[in-house]
């Protein structure tokens, strides 16, 4: 075979890679084109609270929210920061389950909701994050906050600092209780609050079934846990309650259902029984007309692209993590997703590098945008091949033309 024929058929085959490439990368991109009803999603219920949210624990798509941004006292929902710092010096290796806590005359005398430690008694770290989880105890918090951060008003420091971290900015603590005084109050907004949540189920996954235990007994003392729901809706299955003169009756929930967990906040309603109503209500709309959808597994492939000038004709385009995301229920076939990336790609490339973006729409709206990388990496051609791809793109340039 002559070099001339050699070099025909080569540019030839190049040419129709090039349009089977892109014809490829278009199906990919826009081959759906199911048409589906528009979803349908009543209105949110009427909450009866003064700040509520409700979001998808997994994604942190908000569903519904009112004043979630305002500044309220919390009461004990105070003690979900408190047994998280307790909970991330055990992680941390700064304490164990089995450290033995000194019982300060400060935490015996504390007012409210208790767990009935004793004076200068030793109680074991795990006895106290069950007396703040289950119990509500006043004095097993500041057990706790003066065991780790030698005073209540230092470990108040602490819960700011991590709140700092948490990105927590509507809040600020002055003790480690919730409780209120003449003088001061915590405060704390719903939007805070459901992270809190969301990083207490997410980095605490081996504590968090404290949060549904149902009972706790300490001292022959039996208390049954104030959540309600825990008794009602076999989904919830945390976290805590809350009650002050000036806080009202607060709650903050979480259930798991079908693979979708919820996190619902609600403060500031009238009565306990309220608080769980107001709950049971956002939960129930949350489930029923939306889901939690797996968009991409990590490290798959989205389309297949030409590379030109490189040691092979083309690169694999993906999301290198795991997407999920939040839709109306029954909506995933209504999906669209487009790859927007450089109409010529040169090689080299390097393996994970940038590409473009990949954007998936339903009924017109971006619900989610993601970095598109290259798979695997592709060296540089030899001459002969870079001389082919120049020839190829200059023609095809000529011809669009």
């Amino acid at each position: 075979m002559s070099l001339e024929t050699h070099f025909i058929r080569f540019f030839l085959s190049r040419v129709t890679l090039f349009k089977n490439l892109s014809l490829s990368f278009l199906v990919i991109i826009f081959g759906n084109f199911s048409v589906a009803a528009p979803a349908i999603i009543p209105r949110a219920p009427d909450i009866s609270a003064t700040s509520y949210i409700l979001l998808d624990a997994r994604t942190g798509h908000i569903i519904v929210e009112e004043n979630a941004d305002e500044p309220l006292p919390p009461a004990s929902l105070t003690k979900i920061m408190t047994a998280y710092i307790a909970i991330e010096e055990i992680i941390s290796g700064n304490l164990s389950l089995n450290d033995e806590v000194h019982i300060s005359e400060k935490a015996w005398r504390m007012e409210g909701s208790k767990m009935f430690v004793g004076v200068d008694t030793q109680v074991s770290m795990e006895d106290l994050l069950r007396g703040i989880i289950i119990q509500s105890g006043n004095d097993a918090s500041v057990a706790v906050a003066e065991h780790i951060a030698g005073s209540e008003e230092a470990f108040a420091d602490m819960m700011n600092q991590y709140g700092e971290v948490l990105g927590l900015t509507e809040s600020f603590f002055m003790n480690s209780s919730g409780l209120d005084t003449e003088l001061y109050y915590n405060t704390m907004s719903a939007r805070d609050l459901s992270l809190l949540a969301k990083a207490t189920i997410n980095r605490h996954s081996d504590f968090y079934p404290m949060y549904s235990e149902r009972e706790f007994t300490y001292n022959d003392i039996r208390q049954t846990n104030r959540n309600t729901l825990l008794f009602r809706d076999r989904n919830v299955d945390g976290l805590k309650t809350g009650w002050t003169d000036a806080a009202g009756y607060c709650l903050v929930s979480s259930a798991e259902r079908d693979g979708m967990r919820l996190i619902s906040v609600v403060m500031g309603t009238a009565s306990e029984e309220a608080r769980a109503i107001e709950t049971q209500k956002l939960l129930t709309y949350g489930f029923r007309y939306f889901e939690t959808h797996k968009l991409y597994d990590a490290d798959q492939v989205l389309t297949n692209v030409p590379v030109w000038s490189g040691g092979q004709n083309a690169v694999d385009l993906g999301i290198e993590e795991e997407v999920y995301i939040t839709i109306p229920r029954g909506q995933a076939e209504s999906m669209t997703a487009s790859v927007d990336v450089d109409e010529v790609i040169r090689a080299p490339l390097s393996d994970r590098q940038i590409m473009g973006v990949v954007n998936v729409t339903l009924d017109n709206d971006i619900i989610f945008q993601g970095e598109v990388v290259t798979m695997q990496a592709v060296d540089r051609g030899g001459v002969f091949k870079r001389f082919i791809d120049w020839i190829t793109l200059l023609f095809s340039d000529m011809f669009s033309g």
